[in-house]
């Protein structure tokens, strides 16, 4: 099995690291968000890249982008201009420091597959391909780039080295602007409101009215829904449009939260009639706000992935959206891209398992609050007793030590 406490808990340390943290800044920046954006980004790089006729290998880019942030939660301490000096200059010194990375994380992976593919990643420079690796170093150094001009340059303008660090990061993305995506964010096509609306993201805390740590926003958690709704699929041996789709309706699930922000869900989920009420409000001003940002070819993608997320989907003959009735009916009839299957249940207990670590992680450090109690025991009767496919949700939850208020 792929998914474990050992491999979520280090994926979750990704909201503790700090970013930009030699400079003043007017919000947290960590890590676990930045690399939420960059995912949205590559996403939006990838289907220009399609729509202008070029092959985007998915799988790697979803495998690239989980395994450079598995790296970079081990190697925190390390500022970038340092890390890609390294990468550059001193190739024997960055092939030792990725061996430390494998040999820090090598334990905490069970899976045998999974385990050399990351090894690979650090060692290889051709175990990805090379057009998704291009395109993830360009979402990579947007990324970055929208963190410094949104926030660090307003926050620092007469700053050590602001100038520069600006002229770096233009030069890396002027080297990268043979990218059809590049182009259009850089000239602020209506797409780039699409990836400033995402990066807005980050602001929305999640438990607004209840105390934790670490805090965790919207944006960042996301992602740790991508990645383990990812490891989900692969551990149900889902086919290659069916991890996609897990991955990026992941990604994209809490997107109408940008327009409608965060609500909690004790009142969304106060009576059927307001959740459906907030699920049409959500559905129409992401018709009006969110979709016109992206190209047309797109929006239908984008429906299937924000409404009712939480369904296990797939396309019939006709093209037609059916629902089907559990994770094993997906596994035995529907796992074939053809289906174009999304595993909506995999992504709910994924989303679950994130509030449920937020509460747990908040508990273990000291913060006493009935509210975190009270999720953790609402989640695990949830899952009591159920697994989803291959995945014993119940068995991970029963993992996480016992705490108390």
């Amino acid at each position: 099995m792929i998914t474990n406490i050992n491999i979520v808990k280090e994926l979750f340390k990704g909201f503790t690291v700090q970013r930009w943290n030699d400079k003043i800044r007017t919000v947290e920046l960590i890590e676990m968000d930045k690399h939420a954006h960059k995912m949205f980004i590559a996403y939006i790089l990838g289907k220009y890249e399609e729509q202008n006729g070029n092959y985007v290998n998915w799988d790697d880019i979803i495998k690239g982008g989980i395994f450079e942030l598995l790296r970079r939660i081990i190697i925190s301490d390390i500022k970038s201009p340092i890390f890609y000096k390294l990468k550059i200059d001193y190739k024997d010194t960055f092939h030792k420091l990725n061996e430390w990375v494998y040999q820090s994380i090598e334990s905490k992976f069970e899976d045998e597959t999974i385990k050399q593919e990351f090894h690979s990643f650090l060692n290889d420079e051709t175990s990805l391909d090379p057009f998704s690796l291009r395109i993830l170093e360009a979402s990579h150094i947007y990324s970055s780039y929208w963190e410094f001009l949104k926030i660090i340059k307003q926050a620092n303008p007469e700053g050590y080295q602001i100038n520069q660090i600006e002229l770096d990061l233009l030069g890396m993305i002027d080297s990268k602007l043979d990218l059809v995506g590049m182009r259009k964010l850089i000239t602020r096509r209506p797409v780039s409101d699409f990836i400033d609306l995402c990066g807005q993201l980050r602001f929305q805390t999640r438990w607004s009215q209840t105390p934790r740590l670490p805090k965790t926003s919207v944006l960042g958690h996301s992602l740790f829904v991508a990645c383990i709704s990812y490891f989900f699929a692969r551990d149900n041996n889902a086919g290659s449009k069916r991890m996609y789709n897990n991955f990026f309706g992941g990604l994209f699930h809490d997107l109408p939260e940008a327009v409608t922000r965060d609500i909690i869900s004790p009142v969304k989920m106060s009576s059927e009639e307001f959740k459906n009420l907030i699920q049409d409000i959500e559905a129409d001003l992401a018709d009006k706000e969110i979709l016109p940002l992206i190209e047309s070819s797109w929006r239908d993608e984008i429906k299937y992935f924000t409404r009712d997320e939480f369904d296990d989907k797939y396309l019939n003959e006709d093209g037609i959206i059916c629902r089907a009735e559990s994770t094993d009916d997906m596994n035995e009839k529907y796992n074939d891209d053809k289906y174009n299957p999304i595993d909506g249940q995999l992504i709910r207990a994924a989303d679950q398992l994130s509030a449920y670590l937020e509460a747990w992680s908040s508990l273990k450090l000291g913060i006493k609050a009935e509210d975190l109690a009270s999720a953790l025991d609402n989640i695990k009767s949830k899952y009591l007793n159920k697994k989803l496919g291959q995945v014993d949700i119940n068995s991970i939850l029963n993992s996480f030590d016992s705490v108390s208020v």
